[in-house]
């Protein structure tokens, strides 16, 4: 063995065993440490990655670094959990090696073992990713990044790389990468969705290990501003119809700078996809939602998770033993709003497994000025889920502060109609100068009667209007934790409901 694969072991090494020894004196109560959104033990994290439900269990794998909390050499981190919720840290899954990095990818539930790894009956877990290579990125290659297949048949606890790596290569595209694989049962086939650069490439497999391309969509369709990243591809059935979803990433050029995850509604079979949107959409407005995909092997059901954070300051934000986090699980749906097919978003209901008591408050309390202190009724716990109802939708916003003058607004303004949240104040933003401001949404319904459900975590919120047709998510780092809670309408307005929940913590 050469000194340069050696010194590789040993860095290796090394980092295993810090990151054990971090793991195991971890609280998971530091400052800003999220309480309802999975987060590494330490160091860093990005994309989720082969998200794969099976024999109850669901896996949860994710771009890590496991020598530092800043971006490094890409493996895949690890966790488990049995409800969605409550997360168990696992060993790193996926190591890099000669072929480059452990970049972005998925996982399947090989179940009729069409690749050949399952043994004795055991269905094989199959992990698709893309391999990057530093030096020939370095050496200015066009070709640095292939597609590669790893397996386990012991139902995810350790990984064999397949010796035929990689198993698409890499045609000349500088970016190609991030691939989101599906059984399509129509046509006995495996459905490659690939990022290519400025576009979607499918590719077809009998067996994971044969890939021939189908088709390409999306020149020209959709927002440019930067390079498409982590697609996915699912279909959704509404009223009896099933639609085909792909949802892209970007970076940069989301709705509110920086990265963001748009989609698109149409149709495939098994060969092209098609689309007759016009319009740019996207899954989640706000400036913390980026490189989401679903759960495979969950049926009809598609669960949704996402990187909270955005590539403009990820590197940069004040966390010390960790960095980034996920968004909460969500399930995803379609809805028909005037002949459009819109994508909505909802927090998966396991998340209401950690709810206590719900406090729910007279709308006779606002209606009297206007302005409602909730914080008089109940004292504001370290995470909670607030669910507001109007009988008719107008202007309104909510107030989170602490005694240091720091504060997080949201709202709706109805004379502009759009949502926003404003972190301008909302606490520690000199770590970049583009992370203070306000976000904007866009209300996608006409409807007259208006919701909205805030899910609120140390450093975090995630806002559903409109029965999750507009969603936003945010971080936010206050000096001290917000200790109140003040909500403002018009005194016109009517309140049907509002009820905050106070939320326990998953760890």
């Amino acid at each position: 063995m050469n000194l340069k694969k050696v010194l590789s072991c040993l860095c290796c090494l090394l980092c295993i065993i810090s990151s054990r020894a971090q793991q195991t004196n971890l609280k998971y109560n530091e400052h800003h440490r999220p309480q309802l959104h999975f987060s590494p033990a330490a160091k860093w994290m990005n994309d989720p990655n082969g998200m794969v439900y099976f024999q109850g269990t669901y896996h949860l794998f994710y771009q890590h670094f496991p020598g530092g909390t800043t971006w490094g050499p890409m493996h895949w981190g690890h966790a488990t959990s049995k409800d969605l919720v409550h997360w168990q840290q696992k060993p790193i899954a996926l190591y890099p090696d000669s072929l480059g990095y452990i970049f972005s990818g998925s996982a399947v539930a090989d179940v009729n073992n069409t690749s050949g790894f399952g043994k004795k009956g055991q269905v094989p877990l199959v992990a698709i990713f893309t391999h990057h290579d530093p030096k020939g990125e370095k050496e200015g290659k066009e070709n640095f990044q292939n597609q590669s297949i790893a397996y386990s048949v012991d139902n995810g606890n350790t990984w064999t790389k397949y010796a035929g790596n990689p198993v698409v290569k890499n045609p000349g595209i500088r970016d190609f990468r991030d691939p989101k694989v599906m059984w399509f049962a129509a046509g006995k086939k495996w459905i490659m969705t690939l990022a290519t650069k400025d576009r979607i490439t499918f590719y077809s497999s009998p067996d994971l290990k044969n890939w021939k391309k189908e088709s390409e969509f999306g020149e020209q369709r959709g927002a440019h501003g930067g390079v498409w990243e982590c697609p996915d591809l699912f279909p959704l059935a509404l009223n009896g119809k099933t639609y085909w979803v792909l949802l892209v990433s970007i970076n940069p050029g989301g709705p509110n700078g920086g990265s963001a995850t748009q989609y698109f509604i149409g149709q495939f079979d098994g060969h092209t996809f098609k689309s007759d949107q016009q319009q740019t959409r996207w899954i989640d407005y706000g400036p913390d939602n980026y490189a989401g995909i679903t759960w495979s092997n969950t049926g009809s059901r598609k669960i949704f998770l996402g990187w909270m954070s955005n590539w403009n300051y990820a590197n940069e934000v004040p966390t010390d033993t960790w960095r980034n986090s996920a968004t909460v699980p969500r399930d995803l749906g379609l809805v028909n709003i005037k002949g459009q097919i819109l994508l909505t978003s909802h927090p998966s209901p396991e998340l209401n497994k950690l709810a206590g008591k719900p406090v729910a408050i007279a709308s006779s309390e606002i209606a009297k000025t206007g302005s409602l202190k909730v914080t008089n009724h109940i004292k504001l716990p370290g995470q909670y889920t607030l669910e507001f109802k109007l009988d008719k939708i107008d202007s309104y916003s909510i107030e989170m502060f602490n005694d240091q003058g720091e504060k997080l607004i949201l709202g709706y303004n109805k004379a502009e109609d759009r949502y926003f949240i404003d972190r301008t104040h909302a606490g520690l933003s000199g770590f970049n100068p583009g992370f203070a401001g306000i976000a904007y949404a866009p209300r996608l319904t006409a409807a007259s009667s208006g919701d909205l459900k805030l899910v609120v975590d140390a450093s975090s919120v995630e806002l559903f209007a409109d029965q999750g047709l507009t969603v936003m998510t945010s971080l936010f780092f206050p000096a001290k934790p917000y200790q109140q809670l003040i909500i403002k309408v018009n005194k016109e307005t009517v309140v049907k409901r509002l009820v905050l929940a106070p939320m326990k913590s998953i760890w």
